[in-house]
C-alpha cells in the first residue's frame, strides 16, 4: 500500500475544506509551486484517494430537509438478492446513502424527502415494492447536531 507523506495529507485536508481552489491557491497554501501540487493532485487522483469534486447543497431550500434513516431486514438473504437490492437502491434518488449492517437489520438507508406524507408514500409505493424486503424500520431526524463531511486525516 502506497504511504502518503505530510504534504499529501495536508493537500487532501485543504481540499475538503474547499475543493474549488486553483492548483496555484492549493499550492500556496501547502508551500510548494504549482507544478508538484498538480502532479501529487493527479496521483492523488488515480490512485482513487480522491474520488470526485462535488457541491455541497442545502437540502431545507431544496425542500428535502425531512431526513430519515431506515433500518430494513430483508425476508431471506442471498447474493443475488443483496446485488438486486443493491442495484435497486442506486436507482432511487432519494436515497442518498445505503450500508450494509450487522445485527438486526441488513441495510442502513438515509433518505432525504420533502416531508412525512410524501415518505409515507415513498415507503408504501418504492421501498414497499421490493421483492424480499421484509420489514423496515424509520427514525426521524428532529434535528442535525453535527454533519462533517470530510473524513479525519
Amino acid at each position: 500500500m502506497e504511504t502518503l507523506d505530510k504534504v499529501d495529507l495536508q493537500i487532501l485536508r485543504t481540499l475538503q475544506e474547499n475543493a474549488r481552489l486553483t492548483t496555484k491557491e492549493l499550492a500556496s497554501r501547502v508551500s510548494l509551486s504549482s507544478t508538484p501540487v498538480f502532479e501529487r493532485l493527479k496521483r492523488l487522483e488515480s490512485n482513487g484517494y480522491i474520488k470526485k469534486y462535488i457541491a455541497v447543497l442545502d437540502a431545507e431550500k431544496l425542500n428535502q430537509g425531512f431526513i430519515v434513516f431506515c433500518n430494513v431486514k430483508m425476508s431471506r438473504l442471498s447474493r443475488e438478492i443483496a446485488q438486486s437490492f443493491a442495484e435497486i437502491i442506486r436507482g432511487i434518488p432519494e436515497v442518498t446513502e445505503c450500508y450494509n449492517i450487522s445485527g438486526s437489520f441488513d441495510y442502513l438507508l438515509k433518505i432525504h424527502a420533502p416531508n412525512m406524507k410524501y415518505y409515507q408514500e415513498f415507503v408504501l409505493n418504492v421501498l414497499g415494492t421490493i421483492e424480499n424486503l421484509g420489514s423496515l424500520e424509520s427514525t426521524f431526524v428532529m434535528d442535525e447536531i453535527k454533519h462533517e463531511y470530510g473524513i479525519n486525516v
